[in-house]
Protein backbone atom coordinates (compact mmCIF):
# COMPACT_ATOMS: atom_id res chain seq x y z
CA UNK A 1 0.00 0.00 0.00
CA UNK A 2 1.65 3.14 -0.92
CA UNK A 3 1.08 5.55 1.55
CA UNK A 4 2.98 8.89 0.22
CA UNK A 5 4.79 9.76 -3.21
CA UNK A 6 8.30 10.77 -3.89
CA UNK A 7 8.31 14.39 -4.50
CA UNK A 8 11.96 16.24 -6.09
CA UNK A 9 12.78 19.75 -5.43
CA UNK A 10 14.81 21.29 -7.69
CA UNK A 11 15.72 24.92 -8.30
CA UNK A 12 17.97 25.87 -11.07
CA UNK A 13 20.92 26.48 -8.97
CA UNK A 14 19.92 24.57 -6.94
CA UNK A 15 19.81 20.08 -6.06
CA UNK A 16 17.10 17.83 -5.77
CA UNK A 17 16.11 17.00 -2.19
CA UNK A 18 13.56 13.76 -1.97
CA UNK A 19 10.29 14.13 0.83
CA UNK A 20 7.49 11.99 0.95
CA UNK A 21 4.11 13.12 1.10
CA UNK A 22 1.09 11.44 2.00
CA UNK A 23 -1.46 11.01 -0.83
CA UNK A 24 -3.76 13.97 1.06
CA UNK A 25 -0.63 16.64 0.95
CA UNK A 26 -0.33 15.99 -2.46
CA UNK A 27 -3.89 16.45 -3.32
CA UNK A 28 -4.31 19.73 -0.73
CA UNK A 29 -1.22 20.97 -3.03
CA UNK A 30 -2.82 19.77 -6.45
CA UNK A 31 -5.84 21.95 -5.37
CA UNK A 32 -3.47 24.86 -4.82
CA UNK A 33 -1.69 24.71 -7.89
CA UNK A 34 -5.61 24.08 -9.44
CA UNK A 35 -6.51 27.50 -7.89
CA UNK A 36 -3.83 29.05 -9.31
CA UNK A 37 -2.26 30.17 -6.38
CA UNK A 38 1.26 28.30 -7.23
CA UNK A 39 2.66 27.15 -10.74
CA UNK A 40 3.65 23.99 -9.93
CA UNK A 41 3.86 21.41 -7.11
CA UNK A 42 7.50 22.12 -6.87
CA UNK A 43 6.73 25.86 -7.00
CA UNK A 44 4.77 25.28 -3.57
CA UNK A 45 7.28 23.58 -1.65
CA UNK A 46 9.59 26.06 -2.40
CA UNK A 47 7.94 28.82 -0.91
CA UNK A 48 7.07 26.49 2.35
CA UNK A 49 10.16 26.00 2.65
CA UNK A 50 11.40 29.48 2.03
CA UNK A 51 8.47 30.55 4.81
CA UNK A 52 9.72 27.66 7.69
CA UNK A 53 13.88 28.90 7.24
CA UNK A 54 12.43 32.60 7.46
CA UNK A 55 10.84 31.61 10.54
CA UNK A 56 13.36 29.90 12.21
CA UNK A 57 16.36 31.82 13.50
CA UNK A 58 19.52 30.31 14.05
CA UNK A 59 21.36 32.24 17.20
CA UNK A 60 25.01 32.64 17.34
CA UNK A 61 26.20 33.25 20.76
CA UNK A 62 29.13 35.94 20.78
CA UNK A 63 32.04 34.74 23.40
CA UNK A 64 32.12 37.62 25.77
CA UNK A 65 33.00 37.65 29.65
CA UNK A 66 30.76 37.95 32.42
CA UNK A 67 31.56 41.89 33.28
CA UNK A 68 31.16 42.94 29.23
CA UNK A 69 28.12 40.70 29.07
CA UNK A 70 25.86 42.18 32.65
CA UNK A 71 26.60 45.95 31.40
CA UNK A 72 25.49 45.05 27.79
CA UNK A 73 22.07 43.00 29.79
CA UNK A 74 21.88 46.17 32.00
CA UNK A 75 21.59 48.97 29.44
CA UNK A 76 19.39 46.09 26.83
CA UNK A 77 16.87 46.48 29.62
CA UNK A 78 17.51 49.56 30.80
CA UNK A 79 16.81 51.12 27.07
CA UNK A 80 13.79 48.36 26.57
CA UNK A 81 11.93 49.22 29.94
CA UNK A 82 10.67 45.72 30.05
CA UNK A 83 11.65 42.46 27.84
CA UNK A 84 11.70 38.71 28.35
CA UNK A 85 15.16 37.07 28.89
CA UNK A 86 14.95 35.00 25.82
CA UNK A 87 14.73 38.62 23.66
CA UNK A 88 17.48 39.79 25.37
CA UNK A 89 19.83 36.88 24.35
CA UNK A 90 18.63 36.98 21.28
CA UNK A 91 19.23 40.71 20.25
CA UNK A 92 22.46 40.89 22.14
CA UNK A 93 23.71 37.59 20.73
CA UNK A 94 24.02 35.88 24.41
CA UNK A 95 23.68 32.91 26.24
CA UNK A 96 20.30 32.18 27.50
CA UNK A 97 21.44 30.39 30.51
CA UNK A 98 24.05 33.63 31.04
CA UNK A 99 21.37 36.03 30.76
CA UNK A 100 19.05 34.51 33.01
CA UNK A 101 21.86 34.32 35.56
CA UNK A 102 22.93 38.26 35.07
CA UNK A 103 19.17 39.06 35.45
CA UNK A 104 19.13 37.26 39.03
CA UNK A 105 22.65 38.89 40.22
CA UNK A 106 20.40 42.46 38.82
CA UNK A 107 17.61 41.65 40.75
CA UNK A 108 19.54 40.51 44.23
CA UNK A 109 21.57 43.58 43.71
CA UNK A 110 18.46 45.76 43.33
CA UNK A 111 19.99 47.14 39.83
CA UNK A 112 16.53 45.41 38.09
CA UNK A 113 12.83 44.16 39.25
CA UNK A 114 12.01 41.06 37.33
CA UNK A 115 8.71 39.62 38.00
Amino acid sequence: MNMGAEVGIVSSIGKVVGAKLTQNEIAQINKLVEAGFYLNPSDFIREAVREKLSAIKVIECRDVDYKTAKREVAGYFQMKGEAYASDASTDLQLDYELVCQIMDDLEKEGKMETS
